[in-house]
């Protein structure tokens, strides 16, 4: 029921997975939550949700707020920390031979690079992604993905701590996106994610309140997905490594969009809560589209868009 076509091949780097298929960071736990529907050969790998050295609480609620078209989330990074994970979680994922993608978060340079030396001791890792969404205490609170610099010298001092492939998930937000994603890859970053959530809000207008606890929270869903197509194509016409796509992905089409833009690989997260079979669906979709168009394979697709006029940008 799972097994996919050989034609669903998608290679990222280093990396070769059966499918290009991956379920996204903090939409699958730790990777041992859904082994009753996450098909082995369906999902190539998943992505856990953001690690750091150390635990978080997280913030208090309520912090999911449902939007049209989308979700606000303002979890706040909680998570048990790299050790606790590596206790509890990984002898479960080697035992179902689960290929897993640690999503990796920090506030100082030397938390990311810490985590990292720590994930290549294990030897059986995919690769590491590193959450640059996060703050950076000694730049006043700025997300490191929001300064070129500062993610050429953190993934330049990351890729001389291991041999793991690496990925960089860069945040949407502002004008610079090329440049920072250019920065990891000039850096020497295996693949780029693009992207992570958008800022947003909902109000209550009973009470006169945000719905969330922290008042602003990360939209994912369907609303995000023209947006994040954009910052997709923009940086795969110049990258000269993989790009995997994450945002608002529900459907075969939507990944295709992804892929025939640019993208060699797509994250699948809000569309699991509401369908858990949705990886197995995208996966046939795209199947489907590739025989009937006579492609032999997954390659020749990504980025075979056409007729975009030159001056776009």
């Amino acid at each position: 029921m799972g097994e996919v076509s050989s034609k669903l091949l998608c290679r990222l780097g280093p990396v070769t997975l059966p499918s290009p298929i991956l379920a996204a960071s903090g939409t699958a736990g730790y990777g041992t939550e859904g082994f009753g529907y996450m098909m082995q050969d369906v999902v190539g790998a998943i992505v856990t949700k953001g690690l750091s050295l150390d635990p978080k609480k997280g913030n208090p609620p309520p912090r999911i707020a449902e939007t049209p078209c989308g979700m606000l989330n303002s979890i706040g990074l909680q998570n048990i920390g790299l050790e606790a994970f590596l206790k509890e979680h990984m002898p479960t994922i080697r035992k179902e031979g689960t290929r897993v993608v640690v999503n990796l978060l920090g506030e100082r340079e030397e938390e990311y690079l810490e985590g990292v030396a720590r994930l290549a001791e294990e030897g059986d890792i995919v690769a590491v992604e590193l959450n640059v969404s996060c703050p950076n205490v000694r730049k006043g609170g700025l997300a490191f993905g929001k300064d070129p610099e500062v993610i050429y010298r953190l993934v330049k001092k990351a890729k001389s701590h291991s041999s793991t492939p690496l990925w960089v998930k860069i945040p949407p937000d502002g004008t610079n996106f090329v440049e920072v994603a250019q920065a990891a890859w000039e850096a020497g970053s295996d693949a780029i994610t693009v992207a992570n959530t958008y800022v947003g809000m909902a109000v209550d207008v009973e009470k006169k309140r945000p719905k969330l606890s922290t008042g602003t929270g990360g939209l994912s869903g369907p609303a995000i997905r023209p947006l994040t197509l954009y910052r997709v194509w923009r940086i795969a016409r110049r990258a000269p490594v993989p790009v995997i796509a994450s945002g608002g992905i529900g459907s075969a089409r939507d990944a295709l969009e992804y892929i025939i833009a640019g993208a060699s690989a797509v994250q699948v997260g809000s569309a699991s809560f509401a369908n858990p079979m949705v990886y197995l669906e995208i996966a046939r979709g795209i199947e489907a589209y590739l025989s009937r168009h006579g492609h032999r394979e997954l390659g020749e697709i990504v980025g075979s868009l056409r007729g975009m006029p030159e001056d776009s940008v």
